[in-house]
Parts: C-alpha cells; sequence; structure tokens
C-alpha cells in the first residue's frame, strides 16, 4: 500500500463492488453484448478488478469473456528511476486481441503514464479493434492526454495527497482511501 498519513476513507467495501459492478455493466452496455470483448488486468490491483469484472458478467450476461493479465514493467517511462534490476511478471493473454475490443483494467488513473505503457505493451500483441481503459478511481492530474472510459469514482485530489485502493485478494482489506503524502511535510 501507498506510505501516507489517512486523510479519510473514499470508498468502503460496498462502495467498491457497487463501482466494479457498475462499470460491468457500462462495458456491456457500451459494446452492446460481450461479442469481441477482452477484459485485461494491468498488474497488480487491475488484475482482480478485471477477474471481479469478468465474475459479473457471467453472471448477469451468463457470458465468460477472456481475461488476460498484463505486465507494464519493460514499457515503463520510469524504469530506470525504480530499479537496476526490475521484477517482470509474466503477461499472459489468451486469445488473440486481433479485431477484438480490449478494456485495459486498473486501480488508480493519475497521469496516464500507467495507461500509455498498457496501451504500448497491448499493441505490442497485436491489433485490436479498438482499446478501452476502465478504472476504479480517476483522481485526476494527467500529463498525458488519456481517460478512462469506465470510471468507478471520479476523486478530485491534490499532488499532495496519493489514493491507495486496498482489495481483499491482494491487502486482505477492501476500501479506497485518500492519504497524505508524507514526504510533502
Amino acid at each position: 500500500m501507498e506510505a501516507g498519513t489517512f486523510k479519510s476513507k473514499i470508498l468502503d467495501a460496498d462502495e467498491v463492488r457497487r463501482a466494479v459492478t457498475r462499470i460491468a455493466h457500462e462495458i456491456v452496455e457500451k459494446n452492446k453484448g460481450t461479442d469481441k470483448l477482452v477484459l485485461v488486468g494491468i498488474r497488480r490491483r487491475g488484475v482482480p478488478l478485471a477477474e471481479r469484472i469478468q465474475q459479473y458478467i457471467v453472471e448477469f450476461e451468463g457470458v465468460k469473456v477472456p481475461l488476460g493479465i498484463l505486465d507494464i514493467t519493460l514499457y515503463r517511462d520510469d524504469l530506470s528511476t525504480i530499479d537496476i534490476h526490475p521484477v517482470v511478471h509474466e503477461t499472459d493473454i489468451p486469445v488473440n486481441i486481433e479485431g477484438k475490443t480490449v478494456v485495459l483494467i486498473d486501480d488508480v488513473l493519475y497521469t496516464g503514464r500507467t495507461a500509455r505503457a498498457a496501451l504500448d505493451a497491448t499493441m505490442d500483441l497485436g491489433r485490436p479493434e479498438r482499446i478501452q481503459l476502465a478504472v476504479l478511481v480517476d483522481r485526476g492530474h494527467r500529463e498525458l492526454p488519456i481517460r478512462a472510459d469506465y470510471v468507478g469514482k471520479n476523486l478530485p485530489t491534490s499532488r499532495h495527497e496519493t489514493v491507495a485502493v486496498r482489495l481483499q485478494e491482494v491487502d486482505a482489506a477492501e476500501d479506497v482511501l485518500l492519504l497524505e503524502r508524507d514526504d510533502m511535510n
């Protein structure tokens, strides 16, 4: 989880569930069904969110949409500042994405750099018909011209704040917190 001093709880577990359920419905509605859909979770918290969206679509559409996992480590533009030996995880996209609608799924949209890296990684895998972006939280402060197609919660923040998404699968907790960055004091 992000480091910082607790300011407020933005979403509790029920609100996270409702937001993810709504995103799943919006994805199906906007794409007029599930034909040609591929869900792709961006590694770490985008993966359990994508799994949940897939499950909700199964529940209300009766269709199991293909689900992939995308590691963007080597596509990051700040790779040299992160670590000399970055840990690269496997990318696993179980279907050919040519001509498909790929929905990239992540927890927080901030500067847009993660989404840009995910776009580059996706394009290296094939040429989808379209790529959409779904995020649980959009906190603003874009540095690149990127916007999400599906947003669970728009949350205006200052650059002195950070958003911590905690998911049961990764953190053994379920909520979204607003934190004051400790390095800003």
